[in-house]
């Protein structure tokens, strides 16, 4: 459960768009070329189709109240026919964060609806494309070369949710039989951020299910990084060489973990 109010997600879906928005128009003719580093083989066009097409998605399942699985061929078809000057794509990224957000405050945080994790609420809707979409404004930032942050609270909630994907059994699920295990006697994690007081997680890896808290405790592997490097790293934006990010202990088991709490991504 998120500390978040709905209204502050919806909102933040909104500037986070118009973010994005911005890149694009910033790019203008050359968007078709702009290359974003942190989606290979992408180009800011693709980044907001994808964006458009998820918002849209999401809108779809909440608008609808749907009770299952909606298909999410606009989510993914990046590369299909579409919007591509940089005035479509901008009126294109508008209306689809317009018909999210909108969506979301019609049905408020509790109504029931399908989710594609524990939950079963719009507000899991709300959290989940507010995090999407906050990563993509930053990867359209890096490819632009515009400075990106997350606000605390929200980069709080980014890593709370993270965690809680993280415990999800299909963690474990995800790795083939001769995968090198990821749970076992002595194996924990502890992220630190170095810029907000109380900022830190601790993952028990030592048995099944994996659980994770908030706590200041010694680990196996410590990893140190301002608010925002921590959403970064452990969306792939970022690595455990950076200079903004410090690891001290197993980084093995660090980058084990990353890579397999990062399971929902490529799915």
């Amino acid at each position: 459960m998120s500390d978040v109010k709905h209204d502050v997600f919806c909102a933040e879906i909104a500037t986070r768009t118009d973010e994005l928005r911005a890149a694009v128009r910033a790019a203008e003719a050359g968007a078709a070329g702009t290359s974003v580093p942190g989606c290979p083989g992408w180009s800011l066009v693709q980044l907001a189709r994808h964006v458009g097409g998820t918002h849209r998605w999401a809108a779809r399942i909440v608008g609808t109240r749907a009770a299952g699985p909606v298909p999410h061929d606009m989510v993914d078809d990046v590369f299909s026919p579409g919007p591509e000057s940089a005035a479509d794509l901008d009126a294109w990224l508008a209306e689809g964060a317009a018909e999210l957000v909108g969506a979301l405050r019609e049905a408020g945080p509790d109504a029931p609806v399908w989710t594609v994790a524990p939950s079963g609420l719009a507000g899991f809707w709300a959290r989940r494309m507010t995090h999407e979409t906050t990563l993509h404004a930053a990867d359209a930032a890096f490819a632009t070369g515009v400075p990106f942050a997350v606000r605390e609270d929200l980069a709080r909630d980014a890593l709370d949710e993270w965690m809680g994907f993280g415990a999800l059994p299909r963690v474990l699920e995800a790795a083939g039989p001769d995968a090198p295990p990821l749970t076992g006697p002595g194996r924990t994690l502890h992220l630190h951020a170095t810029d907000a007081p109380h900022a830190e997680w601790l993952v028990d890896l030592t048995a099944v299910p994996v659980t994770w808290r908030h706590a200041h405790e010694k680990a196996a592997v410590a990893v140190r990084a301002p608010l925002t490097d921590l959403v970064l790293l452990l969306y792939g934006r970022r690595t455990p060489a950076d200079a903004s990010v410090e690891v001290f202990g197993d980084a093995e088991l660090l980058s084990l973990w990353l890579e397999r709490s990062g399971f929902w991504l490529r799915k």
